[in-house]
């Protein structure tokens, strides 16, 4: 681990000592994140600062300090403590797709509840442990079924991306709620004008509007790509 990180990796692992001597200290890890995280909630990650933080729990900058060294290093705390760790109820209940349909479905909730997620949680980083804990259980959901760990791990990317898909989707949208009918509405009105250049295009868009769905393209795609892979472990199998 690089030094760069070192201090990343102690923060969200530890172990974290207690002064031995001196006055008791006024604040921890926890509670700074939850700071953190709901001035992103309300404002988006751009508005989170170090100041701003210390603002909300009444301390000054300099206290904070003393237990965050800088605002990467409590955008690593924000993810952790929003995402993680994969709720103790959702532990192992159906066949590895029940569980995986499952775990989709959760940490969709998750990137819905906490979007500013969706830009923090990117590229090769730090994790915490509650993050991690949903790797594992997607992992370890797909025990049995004749895939190799690349290909468990591979799985998980591969939901997770379509998570993250529709979540963008769903933020990019605001409050008006549904993207998929947002689109379907603006593309319509492009097609009355312009529909005999689009007739395949034309006649996608008047089937879709006939359906009373929603989150049709997250339940579709969801679903399609479960069925890959039980035909793949199908196949494995024979």
């Amino acid at each position: 681990m690089s030094d760069e990180h070192a201090e990343t990796v102690r923060l969200l692992w530890g172990p974290h000592p207690k002064p031995a001597r001196g006055p008791r200290p006024t604040l921890d890890l926890a509670r700074i994140a939850r700071a953190g995280i709901d001035i992103a909630d309300c404002s988006g990650l751009a508005e989170v600062s170090m100041q701003r933080v210390a603002a909300q729990l009444g301390v000054t900058k300099m206290a904070l300090y003393r237990y965050v060294p800088g605002k990467a290093e409590l955008v690593a705390l924000m993810v952790d403590g929003a995402i993680g760790p994969y709720p103790a109820a959702g532990e192992a209940r159906g066949g590895w797709r029940e569980q995986m349909e499952d775990w989709a479905r959760r940490l969709l909730t998750v990137f819905r509840r906490h979007p500013w997620a969706l830009e923090a949680a990117v590229g090769p980083r730090i994790m915490g442990p509650g993050e991690l804990s949903w790797m594992e259980r997607a992992v370890s959901a797909l025990d049995g079924t004749g895939l190799s760990g690349a290909e468990r791990m591979d799985t998980a990317v591969l939901l997770t991306g379509h998570v993250r898909a529709m979540a963008q989707q769903a933020r990019a949208a605001g409050p008006a709620g549904n993207p998929e009918a947002q689109l379907g509405g603006i593309l319509g009105k492009l097609m009355q004008t312009h529909g005999e250049q689009f007739p395949a295009l034309t006649a996608a868009l008047a089937s879709a509007a006939r359906s009373e769905g929603q989150d049709q393209a997250w339940e579709f795609g969801l679903q399609r790509i479960l069925d890959g892979l039980a035909a793949l472990i199908d196949q494995r199998a024979r």
